[in-house]
């Protein structure tokens, strides 16, 4: 079974990406691309209040959210909304597991309310006052790919706009010695049922035994390879480069998920 749905937003942050405009940019230059520490802007569609209780994965989330339902020109408060992380929150794992590990075992309620996985969701929900049925999912690796599903699934179910944000970012030692996640990476896509005058392409996905599809470019393979989140690249580059082409993105055991991408040009 093929579900399809158009790309009417995209919203990218990550090392040498700052959003979509110069990923696009990047992706169809191959041996362009030049790594670079992420610089993440403060939250500022969040109250004064839950913006100083925010770390670095939020703040990535929340960038790409607002990027990519920009780009659509949708309401955000509206949308129905898929987010997936293959681990959430770090940092803020590593600071509750110091804590327990110390004299000291007093967690303070923003770490303990930090530490759910569906973190990012209830920040989004806050800032933009969205009050649409929202989905939280991990699936290690394979994470974009099920977040994916995910959002084309509810579209072919009830055919209506849908937001999607992946995100990751490194653990601090000693957890990354054991799940070494080598930059922070965040990409949203604004889905939708419908062609509209913002579409930028149609994508039709499918479950297959194929292979996971590698980029030519060494330097964004490593990332590819990196960060569970940044396995949505082969997706991204056939989005920037404007021509029909199938994409395979790394899924559950030896899979992919197949993706025809027709640019509405």
């Amino acid at each position: 079974m093929n579900l399809g749905a158009y790309v009417d937003g995209i919203g990218v942050l990550g090392p040498g990406l700052p959003d979509w405009r110069a990923a696009a940019r990047i992706l169809r230059d191959a041996g362009g691309y030049r790594p670079a520490v992420s610089e993440l802007p403060a939250p500022s569609i969040l109250p004064v209040a839950e913006r100083r209780r925010t770390g670095r994965v939020v703040r990535l989330a929340l960038a790409v959210a607002v990027e990519a339902v920009r780009g659509a020109a949708l309401d955000p408060a509206h949308l129905p909304s898929v987010f997936t992380s293959s681990g959430g929150d770090g940092a803020n794992c590593h600071e509750i597991c110091t804590t327990l590990a110390g004299p000291q075992r007093e967690l303070s309620p923003t770490r303990f309310t930090n530490s759910v996985h569906n973190l990012v969701a209830g920040y989004w929900s806050i800032a933009v006052g969205a009050m649409r049925p929202s989905q939280t999912l991990c699936a290690y690796d394979a994470s974009f790919a099920a977040g994916l599903l995910e959002a084309l699934v509810g579209i072919a179910v009830e055919p209506e706009p849908v937001l999607l944000v992946a995100y990751d970012a490194p653990y601090p030692q000693p957890l990354h010695a054991t799940r070494p996640i080598t930059a922070e990476f965040g990409v949203a896509l604004v889905l939708t049922p419908e062609r509209g005058a913002r579409s930028v392409a149609r994508i039709e996905a499918t479950v297959a035994a194929d292979a996971a599809q590698a980029l030519g470019d060494a330097q964004l393979e490593a990332l590819r390879r990196g960060v569970p989140a940044a396995r949505s690249l082969p997706l991204l580059a056939a989005l920037a480069g404007g021509l029909p082409q199938v994409t395979q993105l790394e899924y559950l055991d030896a899979t992919a998920l197949r993706v025809q991408v027709d640019p509405c040009g």
